[in-house]
């Protein structure tokens, strides 16, 4: 122990206990030091993310590690300085749960602005949630932990909550003219809004897996006027009202102990095992989804750290802003598009009314105008 009470870590695990935890960091609150030759330990569920001097430098898969320069080559480096022999390290180790965080809620803090074709501005609140995994944990590290100063499972939970809320903002400003269309849009909107997050949250190395709208909620006038046009809709088609009396009939019928209920519930019931099944099916297809190359798009082992197709490194440290290239550490300019690589907190100002959104962002939260 030294003279401010740090603790030499020689040995660094973690065992998440909840099995809501996403990222955690040893030293929890960053004042041990890392005694060279520790051994770490990373269970098969995890990824070790070593982060030092504000970045994320290489990444541990399952198993048990010794921390010297033959594996981490950032130490060859910092042992070269004068007091590198017999200083311990400062230094933070990043475990990365990689597994499938399901039921990952998001929903509007505060009311969004929408400028309806119709109504005019119209304040909404939606809800839902999302099924996401860390794919690339150096990237996740870097993007959240280096840049935004997240490393909770809550405030990562925050940021990409803001992320959601901002481009279903955007998305409903693109493909809705009015939320008298709303009722049978959900599924529509859903799908695309799943599309348009699934390039945002690949910047910051997560997969998002599947997205649900739960509700979207307007202002209980406007939820009358909804009410009110649907009911007019049903009875301008008589058609579409015939079928809905025969649908309450059947219903009816269904409810009787007679042969013909006693049918419709066999029918029913010989339904149940196939929907079972393809809920089970998407499941298991969601579990055994491949790595790919972000390349060549190959498919490519999970273990591997080259891609064995084109030879492109598949552990990513950073990706352009620009066009999404995979770039090295510390990179200043993009190989690709030569835009200049700018780190840290980005936002974009709305000029109407000051306030600040996400990059990239399409229309305002606040005042639904567009950027």
């Amino acid at each position: 122990m030294g003279s401010n009470n740090l603790v030499f870590l020689e040995v660094i695990e973690w065992f998440d206990d909840s099995g809501r935890e996403m990222v955690h960091r040893i030293p929890e609150d960053g004042s041990g030091e890392i005694k060279l030759g520790a051994q770490l330990i990373v269970r098969e569920s995890q990824a070790a993310v070593f982060f030092y001097n504000g970045k994320a430098t290489d990444a541990f898969g399952g198993g048990r590690h010794t921390l010297t320069t033959a594996n981490l080559p950032i130490l060859t480096k910092i042992l070269s300085l004068p007091w590198g022999f017999t200083s311990p390290l400062r230094a933070e180790v990043y475990f990365v749960n990689m597994k499938v965080f399901p039921d990952f809620k998001w929903g509007t803090r505060d009311p969004v602005a929408f400028k309806d074709a119709e109504l005019g501005l119209v304040r909404l609140r939606a809800f839902g949630m999302v099924n996401v995994r860390v794919l690339q944990p150096v990237l996740f590290i870097n993007s959240l932990v280096g840049t935004q100063g997240v490393y909770t499972t809550e405030e990562v939970a925050e940021y990409l909550n803001r992320v959601i809320v901002s481009r279903f903002n955007d998305f409903m400003g693109e493909q809705l003219d009015s939320i008298l269309d709303l009722p049978q849009q959900y599924d529509a909107l859903s799908e695309g809004l799943k599309e348009r997050l699934r390039e945002d949250f690949s910047r910051f190395g997560l997969g998002l897996q599947q997205l649900y709208i739960n509700s979207i909620t307007p202002p209980a006038e406007v939820q009358k006027a909804i009410d009110d046009k649907s009911r007019l809709a049903v009875f301008d088609d008589l058609n579409r009202l015939a079928r809905m009396k025969a649908a309450m009939a059947l219903e009816k019928a269904a409810e009787n102990p007679g042969e013909a209920g006693a049918g419709m519930g066999m029918g029913f019931g010989l339904m149940m095992p196939a929907m079972f099944a393809d809920a089970l099916k998407q499941g298991d297809s969601m579990a055994a989804e491949p790595a790919t190359c972000s390349d060549c798009r190959q498919t490519v082992p999970r273990e591997a750290r080259f891609c064995p197709h084109c030879g492109h490194h598949l552990v990513v440290f950073l990706q352009c802003p620009h066009c999404g290239k995979n770039l090295p550490p510390h990179a200043k300019f993009c190989s690709r598009c030569g835009q200049p690589v700018q780190q840290g907190k980005l936002a974009v100002k709305c000029s109407h009314c000051g306030a600040e959104n996400l990059p990239q962002a399409t229309y305002c939260n606040q005042c639904g105008e567009k950027l």
